[in-house]
């Protein structure tokens, strides 16, 4: 087992450095840096995903109560991300040893998994769910998830299982809590899910 373990931490070792060489890349210019880092921040305690499923509340095949859904699932996989997970790994966060282009919320817990891409996944996955938007909402979610291997807040394999995680909790809450039928006072909805 000890050899399985150090070819597997060598072999995402060489993942991380592959992906963050390309990233270097990228940094540093400035429109990229203020989409990445606005991303990031937006992402923090999963800000853009109660916009988007409020605002998305409003419309008029929705109801307020989606909105309601889409925090309280979100809350669940913040609290199981961020407690016992992440206390299981306490990985350490990517070092940075520049000065940084913009404002950036440094978090103190385990860099593995990430949680804004676990959140991300989550909330692409619950709010897609009956909903034509639903390329959209994974657009954001994969911004908002390499936004942080971009700010080097996290390595490249916290964010894939991160997103891992949030895909298999967005599985989970569409059964648990599936997306109510407006004409069916509540019940599963007939549309097939994405």
């Amino acid at each position: 087992m000890p050899g399985r373990l150090h070819r597997a931490t060598r072999a995402i070792a060489r993942f991380d450095t592959a992906i963050e060489t390309r990233v270097d890349g990228f940094r540093g210019h400035r429109n990229v840096d203020r989409l990445m880092y606005a991303a990031s921040e937006l992402g923090d305690f999963s800000l853009i995903w109660h916009l988007i499923s409020t605002t998305r509340a409003m419309a008029p095949d929705r109801e307020p109560a989606h909105a309601v859904r889409v925090a309280a699932i979100l809350a669940i996989e913040s609290a199981l991300v961020n407690g016992p997970v992440k206390s299981v790994f306490r990985r350490h966060r990517p070092a940075w040893e520049q000065e940084r282009p913009l404002r950036l919320r440094r978090p103190r817990t385990s860099s593995f998994p990430s949680g804004h891409a676990s959140a991300a996944m989550t909330a692409a996955g619950v709010l897609s769910q009956n909903d034509p938007l639903w390329p959209l909402y994974y657009a954001v979610g994969a911004v908002v998830a390499g936004s942080r291997v971009y700010v080097k807040i996290h390595h490249p394999s916290d964010v894939v299982a991160g997103a891992v995680v949030g895909i298999v909790l967005a599985r989970v809450a569409r059964r648990v809590w599936p997306f109510p039928d407006p004409g069916n006072a509540g019940g599963p909805s007939a549309v097939r899910p994405r």
